[in-house]
């Protein structure tokens, strides 16, 4: 808040030193980059990301279990290796890699959904999938088959369609797999800071191992990210007053001296994903053939509303002359539906697309349209994050409601959104699964969450790992602050106050 002095005083006849913002040090990773036209078909098959999956991360998991399980014994027998879930033999003391799959009669069925042929419309998503009947199975397969799993130690881990584990223990009389202990890769290697610039600069740098005295320079002191969901533009008034307080606020045009001066460190923004509200539910075939059609400009006034677009474009027009953004599409923003979305089209943009980087540049603009997910490095961290799709839809599969325990789960599973294709749309990789991580990243965010949250989780090899959920800001009114410098996070709240109540109660 600004101080009473800051706002009413006289005016001065002093110098008043011109606000500099902090520069960024940006360059993301190109990831989850789809081909770009024929190139781009939907004709192969999804199982085949489920066996890519389990090539990938096979080494890992066994180089866990190897390592826990090697000279384990129960009962004077040693456990062994079985290389498929099919070699599995009753009372024998073993452990079988494979991924597991989670059969829920709750869980949307995309064959039952085409044999009722007689629906009227599709029934309403469910909050959860567990069923309170106990019904829920939980199987792990490979290229030969499956296996049901069962034991005590499955209700203390959590468990999805879709990701990669070992277990250790023998098959029961009833053709289960009785579990003793169960292991998954956990973390991957996480760069060190600067890692990934350094490398690149001393390859345009040629072989004298040396940077350039300017890149040093460059580093010595990082700003702020600021990190926002959920914005849900609607293109009306009502809509329009808490995005001008965050819009004054990252100008540097509102509150006092102080704040100006820390709106100025705040290097980069990015926007986590429903950057547009809800739109409106799509209209039947009968609705659409039984009204008349009043098109203007080329498209019906009636099913299309331009002004939460162009509104949207509007507020990004305004902040980039003066901080650079990353933009990242979201379940409600027009972007394709399915993981990974593609950046939102430059034309949907005609104002902000300006500060875009031209077609086939190396470096990227001050409006970077991004993937979701997307991951990039940022004053020489790395970050990743989504929209959220990903968590909302783990979040049905499990009892309790701990977010930030789901996305841990994500980064020690090796898995971005193990529940897809199953429950999530997405693309039908077939050469290699782009969810799986490579890296571990220095920061973990995913958008569009009821509430804030926040805790470090560390890796065996002592990565450490800042997770964030960020709040919906249309619900919420909260950005939050990332300093590049210390990691240390920041929560600035906007609000506006309704006197209505105190009206009413007058």
């Amino acid at each position: 808040m600004a101080a009473a002095d800051d706002l009413l005083q006289p005016p001065g006849f002093g110098e008043f030193p011109p606000l500099v913002r902090l520069a960024s040090n940006y360059n993301p990773l190109h990831t989850f980059d789809l081909a770009k036209g024929d190139q781009k078909h939907y004709q192969q098959q999804y199982a085949d990301i489920y066996f890519l999956r389990l090539a990938m991360l096979k080494p890992a998991v066994k180089q866990v279990a190897e390592a826990a399980w090697e000279y384990f014994e129960i009962g004077g027998e040693t456990v062994h290796q079985v290389e498929r879930v099919l070699d599995v033999r009753q009372g024998e003391l073993c452990w079988v890699m494979g991924t597991i799959y989670m059969d829920m009669p709750l869980k949307p069925n995309i064959l039952d959904d085409i044999s009722k042929d007689h629906w009227i419309s599709a029934p309403p998503p469910r909050k959860k999938y567990r069923s309170a009947a106990g019904e829920d199975q939980i199987m792990l397969e490979d290229e030969s088959g499956r296996l049901r799993l069962v034991g005590t130690i499955l209700e203390t881990v959590m468990l999805v369609t879709g990701c990669i584990v070992a277990v250790m223990g023998t098959e029961n009389a009833n053709g289960e797999f009785e579990v003793v202990d169960l292991k998954i890769a956990d973390l991957p290697r996480q760069p060190q800071r600067w890692e990934r610039d350094d490398s690149a600069a001393l390859l345009s740098n040629g072989s004298n191992g040396k940077r350039k005295s300017g890149d040093t320079e460059s580093r010595s002191s990082g700003g702020k990210t600021a990190i926002v969901s959920g914005l849900g533009i609607r293109g009306d008034e009502a809509n329009s007053l808490t995005l001008d307080l965050l819009m004054e606020f990252l100008l540097g045009e509102a509150c006092g001296t102080a704040e100006q001066q820390n709106s100025c460190a705040i290097s980069r923004l990015i926007i986590a994903g429903n950057s547009l509200s809800e739109a409106s539910p799509l209209p039947s075939a009968d609705e659409i053939s039984g009204r008349k059609s009043s098109k203007k400009y080329g498209y019906d006034a009636s099913a299309y509303n331009p002004a939460p677009t162009a509104h949207l474009d509007n507020f990004l027009a305004t902040l980039l002359p003066s901080i650079p953004v990353t933009l990242i599409p979201g379940n409600s923003d027009p972007a394709n539906v399915s993981l990974p979305q593609q950046p939102i089209h430059p034309a949907m943009l005609p104002h902000s697309r300006a500060y875009s980087a031209v077609p086939g540049a190396t470096e990227s603009g001050w409006l970077d349209s991004a993937t979701n997910p997307w991951e990039g490095d940022i004053d020489g961290w790395r970050f990743m994050g989504n929209g959220g799709q990903p968590l909302d839809d783990v979040f049905k599969y499990v009892d309790g409601n701990e977010r930030l325990e789901m996305m841990e789960n994500f980064l020690r599973w090796r898995c971005v959104a193990p529940t897809a294709p199953d429950t999530l749309w997405c693309y039908p990789f077939q050469d290699t699964d782009p969810f799986v991580l490579k890296d571990c990243p220095h920061v973990f965010f995913v958008g569009n969450q009821p509430k804030f949250e926040k805790t470090v989780i560390e890796g065996p090899t002592g990565q450490r790992v800042i997770l964030l959920a960020i709040p919906v800001f249309r619900n919420t009114g909260e950005v939050i602050l990332l300093d590049t410098n210390t990691l240390e996070v920041e929560v600035v709240r906007f609000d506006i106050f309704d006197n209505t109540e105190e009206e009413m109660l007058l």
